[in-house]
């Protein structure tokens, strides 16, 4: 390869990694572009197909079956009673102020989905819900809000609703 062409292909990769960056760097809080990216979160999630960096509201993903919007996240509600006994359990243990059954949990949850209603980073901690028969945490998770809002996702950060506690 001559040395033309690796130079544009050093080029092209630098260039790759930027934009990742750039799409995936927390632009939601509205800080800077260091603020959104540092470490210490507990996932990490690719840009969504479609997602603008510079989109300032992103489209709340609605569970299918859902029949009504909470009017504070727009996100479909899910009560309480309704959620699986282990989701029961960990809101228990989020309430208790643990402890919890994962390092994790309680850890960061940085929105970097940009799903639920944008706040700045800390605002949101992660806590697992035990998925039976899996063989590591699994997919589903309570994120708590310093509000005290709470979320279920089912399927690990795809879509989420919006818990109605004592419903």
């Amino acid at each position: 390869m001559s040395p033309a062409a690796k130079g544009l292909t050093l080029l092209v990769i630098v260039v790759v990694l930027a934009a990742a960056w750039w799409v995936t760097r927390g632009t939601s809080t509205g800080k800077s572009a260091t603020a959104g990216a540092s470490t210490g979160t507990s996932h990490s999630a690719p840009a969504r197909a479609g997602a603008s960096a510079g989109s300032s509201a992103a489209k709340p993903v609605r569970t299918p079956g859902a029949a009504r919007a909470t009017p504070d996240s727009g996100l479909s509600a899910i009560a309480e009673s309704a959620l699986p006994a282990q989701a029961r359990h960990t809101l228990s243990l989020i309430r208790a102020g643990g402890p919890y059954p994962y390092s994790q949990d309680d850890g960061v949850f940085g929105n970097l989905e940009g799903l639920l209603p944008k706040h700045q980073r800390g605002y949101y901690r992660e806590y697992t819900v035990v998925t039976p028969g899996s063989g590591d945490r699994g997919p589903r998770r309570i994120i708590a809000g310093a509000d005290g809002d709470r979320y279920y996702t089912a399927d690990h950060y795809a879509s989420f609703q919006q818990i109605e506690e004592g419903r």
